[in-house]
Parts: C-alpha cells; structure tokens; sequence
C-alpha cells in the first residue's frame, strides 16, 4: 500500500487526524463501513493530492483525499475534512472538493466529514445547494460523529488499525467498557514506535473530557504494567509514573491517584473507604486498588 511522506509533528488535533488517514488510508474503510456505506469492490486504498485546482485566484486544500483502486482503476475517492467546529465558509468549498476531485479522477467522490461532537455533526449533516432548480441539486456530506465510532475492544482490531482504537478511545469515555477499550489500546502501542504513541497519547488527552483524564493518565502510569512492553513509549511513559509518584511520596501519590479515578469516574466514596486509602502505607496495595479503580462499579468493592 502506498503511504503519503509522513509530515512534520502537528500541532493540533486536527492535524493528528489528518495524519491518521493520510498515513493509514484503510481507516477511512473501516469509518465507512460503519455508517453503513456500502463500498465498491476495491484492492487497495491510497492517499492523493488534497489539491483542488480551479481556474479562480484562490486554491482550495481539502485535509484529505483518498482513493479506493482495483485494477489499476480508481473505483471511489473520499474527502475527508476534519471539523471541530461549525465554519460557515466551509458549506461554500466542500462543493468544489468533490466536484473538481470528480473532474480530474473521473470517478464518484464522497465527501466524508468527521466530527467531535453532535452539535458540529448536524451542523455538517445538512444538504449544500450547488445549483438553481426544482429541486436544485445537492451535495449531502457523509458525517462521522462520536455515537457512530466504531467501539474497539478487541486488541486484535486495535493492533491492525491502531488509529481505530484511537478515535474508539476519544469517542467512548463514558462508555461501560471504556477500560477494555484502553487495554486494547494500549495492547497497540506495543507495535506502534514511540513517536506516534506519544502523539496519540497527548491527543487523547486533550480531546477526553477533563473529569475522564486523570483516569487516562492513571491508567497509562500504571495499567501498561500489566504488559510485557519493550517499545521505548511504554518504558518512558511509565518511567515517568513512577518518578512523579516518588516525587510526591510514592504512599500518598498512589492514594491520591486512586481517589482521583473513583471520583472522575463518578463513583462516590464513603468515608470508611476514604480512611482505609489514605491510611495504607502498602505500595503494592495501593497499586492494586488503583487498577481496579479503572473498573470497579462501587467503591467498596475495592477492599473486598
């Protein structure tokens, strides 16, 4: 499979996800299949040129393009535009992706757009007139939002398509197996390198809801220790764990870590709970309770 010249670091979350289907084409099939698109029978996806030349003093980029090949032949092309926010100058240029994109690859085009949250969605959601009549004719976008985000549990599924797993993590915090979602997950960091796990790591961070994050950060200190990682993310990310607990007292910071999960979990925690945490002085109990904090429904079923 061809892959487009990986860019440099981004910056923002929108430049993560353009980077997860420019350098993973085969997302934009799995994200499609899910919304219930049927595909065409293709061998290969591949990025293009997210160019679109007009004859007008202005270029337009869409974020990007893919294109779904059979022999030799291109069978479908997909703009994809990541949208964070309703922008009302984009009703006015996806039209001139697809249309132009349709000129040059003389093929059909989809327009795909992927979004954070429902508002946004349904703000992308809605028909864009292009032309005079009764009706007049239409481009209707094919919106991606968090509820229609594949759920990934299965480390397999993470582990072929890791960018998957990350849109899963992102989409689902709240979800009731959001912690096998992040074992799996972190299974596919096993064969990720260091740099885009690092990347995935602070762009989940940043997307998550600020009440789920020190559950992710909790879970990253020290759920990857139930692994058996050997890649350089993994022994640096939890490297760093270990010298933040120390920092603090390494008793009192896992105490601390342990309360902080149940309560962005929403779980509440009587004061006999409470007393029994920040009273233990057992480092390896503690560890013990603050993963089963990732899971447990109520609190007290961490001294059961």
């Amino acid at each position: 499979m061809a892959l487009a010249t990986v860019r440099a670091m981004p910056s923002t979350p929108h430049e993560v996800v353009i980077d997860m289907f420019t350098e993973r084409p085969q997302l934009v099939a799995s994200l499609l299949s899910a919304l219930g698109y049927e595909l065409p029978d293709y061998e290969t996806v591949e990025p293009r040129s997210e160019r679109a030349a007009v004859v007008a003093p202005t270029e337009y980029y869409a974020d990007a393009v893919l294109a779904f090949r059979r022999g030799g032949d291109t069978v479908l092309a997909v703009v994809v535009e990541i949208q964070l926010r309703p922008d009302p100058d984009k009703p006015w240029a996806w039209p001139v992706y697809t249309t132009s994109l349709r000129a040059r690859m003389k093929c059909p085009v989809l327009l795909l757009v992927v979004c954070p949250d429902r508002r946004t969605a349904k703000w992308a959601a809605k028909p864009l007139e292009i032309g005079f009549g009764n009706p007049p004719t239409t481009v209707t976008p094919l919106v991606l939002d968090p509820s229609t985000v594949p759920v990934v549990t299965d480390p397999q599924v993470a582990t072929e398509l890791p960018e998957l797993a990350v849109l899963s993590a992102v989409a689902h915090p709240h979800h009731p197996d959001h912690a096998r979602i992040w074992m799996a997950l972190a299974a596919s960091f096993r064969t990720l390198g260091a740099d885009p796990s690092l990347r995935y790591h602070d762009f989940i961070l940043t997307m998550l809801p600020r009440a789920v994050r020190p559950a992710w950060e909790a879970f990253m200190s020290t759920g990857l220790r139930d692994y058996n990682f050997t890649s350089d993310f993994a022994r640096k990310y939890i490297a760093e764990g270990e010298a933040k607990g120390e920092a603090k007292g390494e008793a009192k910071g896992e105490a601390n870590s342990i309360l902080t999960v149940l309560d962005a979990r929403g779980i509440d925690v009587s004061d006999q709970v409470r007393d029994a945490i920040t009273s233990c002085e057992d480092l390896d109990q503690l560890q013990k309770w603050l993963r089963r904090a990732l899971e447990v429904v109520e609190a007290e079923e961490l001294l059961a």
